[in-house]
């Protein structure tokens, strides 16, 4: 780390040539940064697809004009910069991230593309007492400030509100369908599932550290078990839900949560202080379990509520039977 620091140059100290230079590779990552959105887009988003094909023509033909400008001021041979060798200039996100971004992830991040590199020129210039850097770095600015509009311009080409509405609403179901189904069915297994062997174990032993192992062991094993299963069932491929491994962190992880919640109150020592927390952590799962069906499937809340909250009262009878027989 230190020497990467040490080997990187300051841009108070670039000449002319290393700035321009330094705006064609800039100038070229950004292109390839598009072409790999435009390309994650392509299959499930095609409108969006052609708006970051769009701009990655528009960052070649700037590439070429700096070319071009840099021919006729220092001759053919550009010297080898790049972001990375400048001490605090705007760094970019590596490419392959762009398979995890969502669609809005991905629109926010081409517009703090834009905007980096024009308040990055506009400070740079600022700082600057030679005229000619100055108003090279200027036009730099105007030309990010260019791109944003273009932006603008090829949304409103190729991404009408109804497109934008029919990718909007494509995103959300895909959301849906790869973290929020598999998260909730998680988060149901474990608060409810669990409830049986954390309550049973903890009336018969009247122990709360018996219990809160019981109940760590049962959320646990069935995290992981969730987990495996939601992941090995359905490969996404067929179904549209997405990648197996969202799915099965998504299942494991909330399956985990689910049982945890009313198990952590167990590390309280005196048993009904533990207990009386642990019912009402139950209460407080089972509402939000029935407000995410109500806010992402669509399920009226009562009848959600009526459903979740009768599931887990008789589960949880059973086990306060079964503990205290």
């Amino acid at each position: 780390m230190l020497s990467a620091l040490t080997f990187r140059r300051r841009f108070a100290d670039l000449s002319e040539q290393e700035i321009l230079a330094l705006a064609i590779s800039s100038e070229e990552d950004d292109a390839r940064i598009y072409r790999s959105y435009a390309e994650r887009l392509r299959a499930d988003y095609p409108a969006s697809a052609a708006v970051y094909d769009g701009m990655a023509v528009e960052e070649d033909q700037h590439r070429q004009r700096l070319i071009d400008l840099h021919r006729t001021r220092f001759g053919e041979v550009i010297p080898l910069i790049r972001r990375e060798h400048v001490a605090g200039f705007y760094a970019r996100r590596p490419v392959w991230l762009a398979e995890t971004l969502s669609l809005d992830a991905i629109r926010a991040e081409a517009k703090a593309m834009e905007k980096a590199a024009q308040d990055f020129y506009h400070r740079a210039a600022a700082r600057t007492q030679d005229a000619a850097t100055r108003k090279l770095l200027g036009d730099l600015a105007a030309a990010e400030a260019g791109h944003e509009a273009h932006a603008r311009d090829l949304e409103s080409r190729h991404l009408p509100e109804d497109a934008r509405a029919d990718e909007d609403a494509s995103a959300k179901r895909q959301f849906i369908l790869t973290w929020v189904q598999p998260g909730l069915a998680g988060l149901m297994d474990g608060s409810v599932s669990t409830l049986a062997p954390i309550f049973a174990t903890a009336f018969a032993t009247q122990d709360t550290w018996t219990t809160f192992l019981v109940g760590t062991a049962a959320s646990v094993g069935a995290g992981i078990s969730m987990g495996f299963t939601e992941a090995a069932h359905d490969d996404g491929v067929l179904s549209g839900r997405g990648s197996p491994l969202k799915r099965g962190i998504a299942s494991g992880v909330m399956t985990t949560l689910g049982g945890m919640g009313h198990a952590l109150p167990y590390l309280i020592p005196d048993f009904w202080t533990a207990t009386t927390l642990a019912i009402a952590v139950v209460f407080i799962e089972l509402w939000a379990i029935a407000w995410i069906q109500n806010r992402y499937m669509e399920t009226p809340f009562l009848r959600a509520a009526l459903q979740v909250v009768l599931g887990g009262a008789l589960v949880f009878a059973a086990g306060v039977l079964i503990g205290g027989g």
